[in-house]
């Protein structure tokens, strides 16, 4: 995408460009304004936010010039997702009961744990031989971009009474953690498929302890900072309610910032910060849901709408065997791993199906997808790798945002006859 936007500017006159990205920027402020003038009653549906942007992003990247999407580079793109995302992620943070959350803690522990290294390891298998082309690390990139879930595909999901607590909040601290869980196994694959060829050792340490070790440093220092501070404020009424939201909206954003810097995994920087707020500033949940629900929203549709566009530009080179993985991933490679990790939890079949089902693929593979392709290393299968994310992702969209609502409706009855000390219902709340 770097290199069609710098073609683009030589082409077009940098007023052409401009004027291609207010176009787009035009398209999508009225697309927010149609979709908002009929948002309650698509509540309930199965016509998900994601599902109208990236729809209206393919059919937008139809219609409009072939140029058009060159007007936004990749790294417009991906600092975009990666705001959205780190803010997505902050916003579940502090929608997490951290009391029951210390009583689940098995159960997001059994899925980060050994859900996610099979989940990998499982999408590596199928990748190298689906794609025989592929390098058996070119496997492994594609199956660590594709492992972590997004939980905001499935919003009602995480967020419906009618599943149990214990469910929701696993499926939620899971989508949170384990998109920063899988940034180190990316890096280190990619690490070493450049190795390969450039003889450069690559130190699988090194990247655990720099994305994880300095992710959680720095997410647990600006949570607690930040929240003591903006309690301290509040209970001495310093500090007006408009800019108790702009207090907590800044903690992910300075998460974001200092993890660049220092080389840490924003993501796991700003979920942790998202639950450590809460210990000085009890409000924080509710400003940064306001936040969220507000300007959060409008930046992940509107990374699903560009999403949509490069969807309209790659999807005549996919096929069969693209769209064969896609479905793999969605359903073999992440609900087998996720079966074997519940083993002795006690949970019911139709909750591990469930559990395993709704793992969708949104923001965070799109943000993995764009780092590795930002890295622009020349590897002989990433074209293979890039088409691969953009069916796995569209694919989830759809799928995920048409089958949340029944898919709950169904849980929900499943769950309703089982006892009352049932595992699902064990430290409800």
């Amino acid at each position: 995408m770097t290199r069609q936007a710098e073609t683009a500017g030589r082409v077009f006159p940098a007023d052409s460009v401009s004027c291609r990205g207010m176009t787009l920027l035009a398209i999508f402020i009225v697309l927010v304004l149609a979709y908002g003038l009929v948002s309650r009653k698509l509540e309930g549906t199965v016509l998900t936010g994601p599902i109208v942007f990236t729809v209206a992003g393919i059919l937008a990247g139809i219609v409009a010039p072939g140029q058009l999407a060159a007007a936004i580079g990749s790294q417009f793109f991906l600092h975009l997702a990666e705001v959205g995302l780190v803010l997505l992620l902050f916003t579940d943070a502090g929608r997490t009961d951290l009391t029951l959350l210390w009583n689940i803690r098995d159960l997001p522990g059994r899925l980060l744990a050994l859900g996610l290294p099979l989940t990998i390891l499982l999408g590596a298998v199928a990748a190298h031989l689906v794609f025989p082309g592929l390098s058996l690390w070119e496997a492994a990139i594609l199956a660590a971009i594709l492992a972590p879930t997004d939980a905001g595909l499935g919003q009602i999901v995480v967020t419906s009474p009618r599943a149990p607590p214990r469910i929701r909040q696993a499926l939620n601290v899971e989508a949170g953690l384990n998109d920063g869980l899988s940034v180190p196994f990316m890096l280190f694959f990619i690490a070493l498929a450049a190795a390969a060829e450039e003889g450069v050792r690559a130190s699988f340490a090194q990247f655990v302890v720099e994305q994880l070790g300095y992710g959680l440093a720095v997410g647990v220092a600006i949570g607690l900072a930040g929240g003591w501070l903006l309690g301290w404020a509040a209970r001495r009424d310093w500090i007006t309610d408009p800019f108790k939201q702009c207090g907590v909206v800044a903690l992910p954003l300075l998460c974001l910032l200092i993890s660049e810097a220092v080389a840490a995994s924003m993501f796991i920087a700003a979920f942790v910060a998202g639950m450590a707020v809460q210990k000085g500033f009890a409000d924080a949940s509710r400003h940064s849901l306001e936040f969220g629900e507000i300007w959060g929203q409008i930046i992940n549709l509107s990374v699903f709408f560009l999403f949509g566009m490069v969807v309209a530009r790659n999807w005549h080179a996919i096929d069969l065997r693209i769209a064969f993985y896609a479905v793999l991933s969605l359903t073999v490679v992440r609900m087998v791993p996720v079966a074997v990790s519940l083993i002795g939890s006690g949970l019911a079949r139709s909750t591990v199906l469930f559990m395993g089902w709704f793992g969708p693929r949104g923001l965070a593979s799109i943000v993995l997808g764009l780092v590795y392709l930002e890295r622009e290393i020349g590897l002989p299968g990433e074209s293979t790798i890039r088409l691969a994310v953009i069916a796995t992702v569209l694919l989830s969209i759809i799928a995920h945002g048409l089958s949340a609502q029944p898919g709950i409706a169904l849980y929900a009855r499943r769950v309703a006859g089982i006892a009352a000390d049932a595992p699902e219902r064990r430290d409800a709340k």
